[in-house]
Formats: structure tokens, sequence, C-alpha cells
């Protein structure tokens, strides 16, 4: 490893070399990106039926994003607002607001290019299904590629730019202390807060859009008037492939992009922590620092190169496909395992045969919680087939085996996620050294994270083939294309699912970082705002400088004999499930307006059933939207005031409980939801496929409500949740100056002890 050594000590305007690898990474994932999309566009789009059709889907997520991010707008610049107004106070840094913006701008933007070539992916996939299965996947893969590379480059740039403004733009004067290294790592950490804020609000509306329109098209559709999936006489079918762009694409990608971003930038400011609290070098700082930055741009390059393995024979089915993305996968998690260990050694870390098995845990953690999720929830396992043969007792049969399956389905991604947490910890050092075994866990996470270019790209392909199959039904293609299209979806479906419990895995690692990254800032505020100089913990009098991460926990009395604790843990518990039912409600309401339009239409415009009319689309594609734009602010300000209240009132120690119940409820709710959901879906499909007299049977009625029911399971409230644990750990760490501010015990410790 000699070379790797001396390749690692050379520097380039004060970094390491090897760092710039970051920001060149993520240039060229936005190149590649670039092509692709230019690419999918040289792609002939069909018939002019075809054309027509996308062309209505295209209009109408590109309406609806546009009403949406008005609103995101308004909420990031009001967050904005409140950012001066504390940093003016001098409760934050003056760059954290600017730092906010940057990453609400870019998180914004990786979901919006994302369904941009998504729309026009989709009829062009559908054509290429008209001549080759392999064809169609390409065009699909390609489309999904552009959302996948574009988030991680995106992510990266952001990294990476804002930390050499930082690092070399702003004056010394603006920084609150002497550790200037320490400063920009949490003024990154805190500029997540912008991408968490726009990435729950693109997941909760797109999530209810979808998931509305879906409900509507297949109860009074499917159920109640027997015709086909994507039949153009269904007045919602338009709004459902809308939704399928703006909820599973654009929604997706600020999702991921968030859980990227924070997994990275946590990591980075616990690897300055722990070195700082060590005394080493500013030398030996900036190697932590770039460890986790420069795993993740090779992750991103490899992932490009991995992306050429999806490949399939014309004769193959969706077993073909799936395994061909498997293979794909497999590539890409290789060459970051291959990297991982001369890249610890080249950065000349401490213990760099541990910090690369903490890299192979992520890895594998991801791919176990992936495989999980894909055994629960494909066709091709017992737990979804048996759930379809449930079918042929009826709706409830169906629904009560629904549920069962998602809640045995969390058992191992815990179990899991449990050992990868504990095994990364101690490898890391963290028997002795706390930050330490924390940027461990860091480093595993990143290293989950790593493929991340490659696994977005199977996640949004998903969506591309479900809208592919629908212009094929609305077009009136012929029945072997949408034979081609719907292996491809049921292909899709299932790496959605082991695409959700990947992200739903990183975000538990995520969290858990963040909550550290809380208390590092809270003893940053404690000497830069609060002017403390020692804390008494135990009865001994601790310089501050000299206080560790156990230090602060026993000094704010962070242990389950504190009521602030268990108060935390109540309310980070029951604010998941009323986060969820607010999601989950707010699909019904909008749904059932949506089922009311549809049934209206039926009856009223004749004509519609024999096809010498058509239905007013864009009467239903405007209920969706509208509904989406209500009900989102709801959710959002919950993950924004919940953790201020708590914050206020109790403490650190009150935060630290809401914060740990929240991330142990939320993981496994996420989980269950998302499998559920899928789990359903597939049954459907599977039934759909011929099982059990097939389609129009009394089973297939029964599955089409089981999968009505976990629509917002799947795609709304499970996937949400992950942003609303880890905006509230970001919300936390904003706020820590002013938490700081409020003593040991909070305004209602002060106010107690004061009567």
């Amino acid at each position: 490893m000699g070379l790797w050594q001396s390749l690692g000590s050379y520097t380039v305007a004060g970094l390491p070399a090897i760092w710039w690898l970051v920001p060149a990474s993520s240039l060229i994932a936005l190149f590649y990106s670039f092509l692709l999309h230019h690419k999918v566009k040289q792609y002939e789009e069909g018939t002019p039926e075809m054309v027509s059709v996308a062309r209505a889907i295209r209009g109408g997520a590109v309406a609806y994003l546009v009403r949406q991010y008005r609103v995101i707008a308004l909420v990031v610049f009001a967050v904005f607002l409140l950012f001066v107004v504390l940093a003016w106070r001098g409760l934050i840094s003056v760059l954290t607001p600017f730092s906010v913006l940057l990453g609400a701008l870019l998180c914004a933007a990786g979901g919006i290019i994302g369904m941009g070539t998504a729309t026009r992916a989709s009829v062009r996939t559908a054509h290429a299904a008209r001549g080759s299965l392999n064809r169609a996947l390409r065009v699909a893969m390609e489309g999904g590629a552009v959302t996948g590379l574009a988030v991680v480059g995106l992510a990266l740039l952001n990294a990476s730019l804002a930390f050499l403004a930082l690092y070399y733009l702003v004056p010394p004067h603006l920084y609150r202390g002497d550790q200037r290294l320490v400063e920009i790592a949490n003024i990154l950490v805190s500029g997540v807060s912008g991408a968490s804020i726009v990435a729950l609000a693109a997941r909760v509306g797109g999530g209810i859009f979808t998931k509305a329109a879906d409900v509507g098209a297949d109860l009074v559709g499917k159920v109640e008037a027997g015709i086909p999936e994507d039949d153009p006489r269904n007045p919602a079918v338009i709004a459902d492939s809308v939704g399928d762009n703006v909820g599973d694409v654009a929604g997706m990608g600020s999702d991921l992009y968030e859980s990227y971003i924070g997994s990275l930038l946590a990591t980075v400011a616990l690897g300055v922590s722990a070195t700082v609290a060590r005394g080493a070098s500013l030398t030996a700082q900036l190697q932590y620092v770039t460890m986790p930055l420069v795993l993740a741009a090779f992750g991103t390059v490899w992932s490009i190169a991995c992306l050429g393995l999806v490949r399939v024979r014309d004769d193959d089915g969706i077993e073909q496909v799936i395994q061909a993305m498997d293979r794909g996968l497999a590539c890409a998690t290789a060459g970051v395992a291959a990297i991982a260990l001369p890249l610890a050694f080249a950065l000349q870390l401490e213990r760099p045969w541990q910090m690369w098995c903490a890299v192979l845990i992520g890895l594998a953690v991801g791919a176990i919680i992936g495989k999980t999720s894909g055994y629960y929830t494909s066709a091709a396992y017992h737990p979804t087939r048996n759930l379809a043969e449930q079918a042929l007792s009826g709706t409830a049969p169906v629904i009560i085996e629904g549920m069962g399956v998602g809640m045995r389905s969390v058992a191992v991604p815990v179990v899991v996620v449990c050992i990868g947490i504990a095994a990364s910890y101690y490898l890391a050092g963290g028997a002795g050294d706390m930050l330490g075994g924390l940027y461990g866990v860091g480093v595993a996470a990143v290293g989950m994270l790593s493929t991340l270019g490659f696994t977005m790209s199977t996640d949004a392909f998903g969506p591309i083939a479900d809208n592919a199959g629908g212009i094929a039904e609305m077009a009136g293609l012929a029945p072997h294309v949408r034979h081609r299209t719907d292996a491809l979806d049921a292909a899709g479906n299932t790496t959605a699912a082991t695409g959700k419990g990947f992200a739903i895995g990183s975000a538990a690692l995520t969290a858990l970082l963040l909550l550290a990254a809380f208390l590092d800032q809270i003893h940053f505020e404690l000497v830069h705002l609060c002017g403390v100089q020692a804390v008494s913990v135990l009865g001994r009098l601790i310089p501050i400088h000299e206080v560790r991460l156990i230090d602060l926990v026993t000094y704010y009395d962070i242990s389950l004999f504190n009521p602030a604790v268990i108060v935390g843990l109540f309310v980070g518990n029951a604010a998941v499930f009323y986060f969820s039912a607010m999601t989950i409600s707010a699909v019904g309401r909008t749904a059932s307006q949506m089922v009311q339009e549809v049934r209206r239409q039926f009856r009223g415009i004749a004509g519609i059933m024999d096809r010498t009319a058509q239905p007013d689309y864009a009467r239903c594609v405007d209920i969706a939207t509208l509904g989406a734009q209500k009900e989102m602010v709801k959710p959002a300000l919950l993950a924004v005031v919940v953790p201020l209240v708590m914050g206020v009132l109790f403490g650190p120690a009150g935060i630290v409980g809401l914060l740990a119940g929240s991330l142990a409820s939320g993981f496994a709710l996420a989980l269950m939801m998302a499998n559920s959901g899928a789990a359903w879906d597939n049954a459907k499909k599977h039934i759909e496929a011929g099982a059990h007299e097939g389609k129009g049977g009394d089973a297939h009625r029964a599955a089409v409500v089981g999968d009505t029911v976990g629509d917002p399971f799947k795609d709304t409230s499970g996937p949400s949740i992950n942003t609303l644990i880890k905006l509230m750990a970001v919300v936390g760490i904003v706020l820590a100056g002013l938490i700081a501010s409020l003593g040991q015990a909070g305004l209602l410790g002060q106010l107690i002890n004061g009567w």
C-alpha cells in the first residue's frame, strides 16, 4: 500500500489531490446525464396517437410541478428569512441561510431534470417495445439513468462547490471560532435542511397526486366499470400517468438527493469532529473529510460503466430483466468494495482495514435490505403468491395478509441494520472513541449509498415502463407491445420495492449520524455562542475544549431516567404515526373527489363507453393537483414545528428523545408500509398475468381493492417517513444555538425552577 499512501500525501491548492475527484466526478455524471437525455430525445416517438397521449402527460406533469414549486419556493423563502433572523441574533452562522438555499435549489433541480426526461422516455419506450424487449429496456434504462446520474451529480456538486466556497472564499472574520473546518462542516450539514424541505414537500405532494389518481382510476374504471387498466375511456387515466412522473420520478429524485447529501455531509462533520477531538492536524482533518466524498465520487463514475450491463434477449421475460439489473448492481458494488481499501490507505486513515470493513458492511446491509424487500414483494416468491391466493376468498383476506406480509418483512432489515451499526461502530474504535465509532457508521452509510447512481436509475426505470404500458394501451398498440411493457413494468415494481427498502435503510443510518451531529453542534454552540468555559460532569469540572460526546450525554442527562427523554421518545413515535395518518388521509380525501368525478363523467358524458365521446382528462388532473397542493403543507409544517417545540421546552435531552423515537418507529413503519403496498400491487399483477382466473374475476377485483389500499402506503406515507425523520434531525441541528442558549433543561425547566 506504499504507492497509495504516497499518492494520498500529494496536495493541490491545500487539499488532498484525491479530493479533486469529487467535483470532477460530479461534472462527469452531469455531462453523461445530459448526453443520455439528448440520446433519449433522438429516439422515435411512434404514432400520432402515441405522441398526443405523451404530450398530454408531459403537459400535466409540467403544470403540476410549476404549481408545486411555487408553493415550495414560498416555504423555502420563509425558512431563509427565519434563518437570516437567527443569524442576525448570532444563533447560527451568517452563512447558513445561503447553504440552505443552495441545497434547496439543487434538490429541486434533480427531481425536475429526471421528470423532464422520464416524460419523454415513456413514449419512446412504448415505441421501442413494438420492435424488441431489449430495445425497450435500454430506452427505459437510459431515461432512468438521467435521473440517477443527475441526482448524484448535483449532490456531489453541492458538496464540493459549497466546501470550496467556504474554505477559500469566505473571510476568516465571518467564522465564529478558530476551528474553521468544524464550522464549515456544521454549515454544510445545516444546509441539508433546504434539501429536506424540498424533498418532503415533493414526496408528499407527488405521492398524494399519483395515488389519488391511481385509486380513482382503479376503483371506478377496473372494479366498477370493468374496463382494462389504462383504458382511454377512463377519465383519470392521464392523471394516473402524470402522477407516476411527479411522484415516482420527481418526488423520488428529491427524496434520494436529500438522503445522499445528508449522509455524505453528516459523515464529513463527524470526521472533522473526531479528528479535532484527538488533536489531529489540519491535514488529517482534510483526509477524513475526503474519504466519504471520494468513495461516493468513485461509486458514481463506476455506476456509469455498469449501466451498460443491463441487457436482455428479446425472448426473455421478467426474470431475465431483473437478473440483468442485478448483474449491473453486483458490478457496481464490487467496484466500490475494491477501491475502498486502497483509498483508506491513500488517505492514511487510522484503522484503514477497519474502515474498509465498514464500507463492506454498508454495501452488505444495503444488498440484504434490498433482497429482503424483493423477496416479500415479488410475485416470484411465496409471500406475494400466497397473497394473490388469498384474493380467492375476498377483499378482507387480501388486506389482512398484505398487512401481515409487510410486518414480517420488517424483521430481517431491522436485525441487519442493528448488526451493521454495531459492527461498523466498534470496528472504527467506538469503544474508546465515540466520534470515531460514529464516523465508521457514517462510512458504512456512504458505502451503502455509493452505488446510488445505479440503484436510482433502476428505480426511475419503473415509472417510465409503467407509463409506456399506459401509452401503449391508450394509443391502441398491438397486444405484444403491452406484453413487453408489462414485463418491464413488473420488473420495475420489484426494483422500486427494492429501492424503497434501500432508501429506508440508508435513511436510518443517516438519521443516526444527524443525531450525533446535533450533539456535536450543541458542543460547538456552548463554546462559541454561550461562552461556556467548563462543564460539570459527575462532580468533575471539565474544560469545554476537552469535553467528549459522552460527556455531553452525561451533562444533559440523556438517559431513560430523564423525563425529557421519555417525553421525546413518545412524541417522536406519535409524530411518525400522526404524519402517516395525515398523508394517508390526504390521499383518501383527494381520491374520494377523483372517484366522484370519474363516476360523474361516466354517467354524464354520453358516448364515453362506446368511444364516441372523449372524457374530460384535464378535470381529473386539476383535482389531483389542487388536492396535492392543499394537503402537502400541514405534514411539512409538522416536521419543523415538533422539533422546535421539543427543543425549546425540553432542551437537548428532549430533542435526542424525539429523534430516537422517530427513528426507531419510523424505520419499521416505513418498511412495513412500502413492502405491504408493493406486495399488494404485485399480487394484483400476478393475477392479471393469468393466475386465479386472471383479469375480471372475483380474485382480481379483490386484489385491485388491496392494491388501492396499498397505494398510499408504498408511494406516499412510507417513502415520506424517510424524509420526516431526517428533516426533524436537521431542524434540531439548525436550532442547536437557540436550544443551547436555553440551558440544560430548556425553557420548561427554567420556568419550573424559577417557580
